[in-house]
């Protein structure tokens, strides 16, 4: 199977399994919902509009997988695999907004509590906290590193600590008839929410602003491709980005001393990256003699002609040198 159809099918198994998590969401989300307003519990709207959000991150989600699963054009000719990280980011603020509503509630109900019908919220908490459970494991993948997955999953782990803390709460409320315990529990949700919140926005954004891999070092991945082909005397002008955290991609200039080198200084260039850091996509321009035409380009006046011409791509390599460019096939 190759990398396209391995894509496609997990494309497919990411947007099955957001769907099934949306079905028993939205499900329980009117369970909860009525429990909170007939029991006046803050734990459990919360909890509920929890529901409600996740309802809409996951619609939100699934709406990516599938958009992102189309093929790349001549306007968007990367593909469209960001959109993932894309909803990711936009369920994060999602995630902030609503914890910020949360915070609000607590404080107000915590300067004027309200009675609460404990076994009643006790028991629409345990329905609500078994939805939860099977969303968690409908969603969770160990190792997922697809943001659009992990800011879905966010939303399930919230609504699963909410209806956690209601539990508690009412438990509480139930043998002591201590009200603040609803309003603080959700203050303490909120915050830990709050940080996996703010790490998904962070990450996400730090994509799209172009971020290269935090897993990656650039210098020592420019000293093992030297390693990897003797034929490369030199690794300069590295830079990495991501289209998603598992689809990084990757330009660089690698020199060599020979012209008759180049192709086979490629071909050893493109598999190391492909076996060591899984960068299946990259664009390798080989020079020759030690002299990059950029940077010549850079020297000359800006209405000069360039002292030489270079064309890179998957395939193809361009190689500099004193004189004239020429260009060689990847074998």
């Amino acid at each position: 199977m190759d990398n396209c159809d391995h894509h496609q099918t997990k494309d497919n198994s990411n947007t099955r399994r957001l769907l099934w998590a949306f079905g028993v969401i939205v499900v329980f989300m009117v369970v909860e919902i009525i429990g909170g307003i007939l029991s006046g519990s803050l734990a459990l709207l919360a909890d509920a509009t929890h529901m409600l959000t996740d309802g809409l991150a996951l619609a939100l989600a699934a709406s990516a997988q599938l958009l992102a699963a189309r093929p790349a054009d001549n306007k968007l000719q990367f593909g469209y695999r960001r959109t993932q990280v894309l909803s990711a980011f936009v369920n994060g603020i999602f995630m902030a907004v609503l914890l910020a509503w949360i915070v609000y509630e607590a404080i107000r109900r915590s300067l004027n509590p309200i009675e609460i019908d404990a076994p009643l919220m006790l028991g629409v908490a345990i329905i609500g906290l078994g939805a939860n459970v099977a969303a968690f494991f409908i969603l969770h993948r160990p190792g997922e590193r697809d943001l659009n997955m992990r800011g879905a999953l966010l939303h399930v782990i919230g609504d699963l600590m909410g209806s956690v803390a209601a539990i508690i709460a009412a438990i509480v409320i139930w043998t002591t008839g201590w009200m603040q315990i609803d309003p603080l529990l959700s203050l303490l949700v909120a915050c830990l929410i709050g940080v996996s919140a703010f790490r998904l926005v962070r990450e996400s954004g730090f994509i799209l602003l172009e971020g290269a891999p935090s897993d990656i070092d650039t210098t020592e991945l420019a000293d093992g491709l030297k390693n990897a082909s003797p034929l490369i005397c030199s690794v300069h002008h590295v830079q990495i980005s991501q289209i998603t955290p598992d689809q990084p991609r990757l330009t660089l200039h690698a020199c060599v001393d020979n012209a008759a080198d180049a192709a086979a200084a490629l071909a050893a260039a493109k598999e190391y990256l492909d076996q060591k850091y899984d960068i299946h996509h990259s664009t390798i321009q080989v020079e020759v003699g030690g002299q990059c035409p950029d940077q010549c380009q850079q020297a000359e006046s800006m209405s000069s002609a360039p002292s030489a011409q270079h064309v890179a791509s998957d395939h193809t390599v361009s190689t500099a040198q004193t004189g004239p460019a020429f260009a060689a096939q990847k074998p």
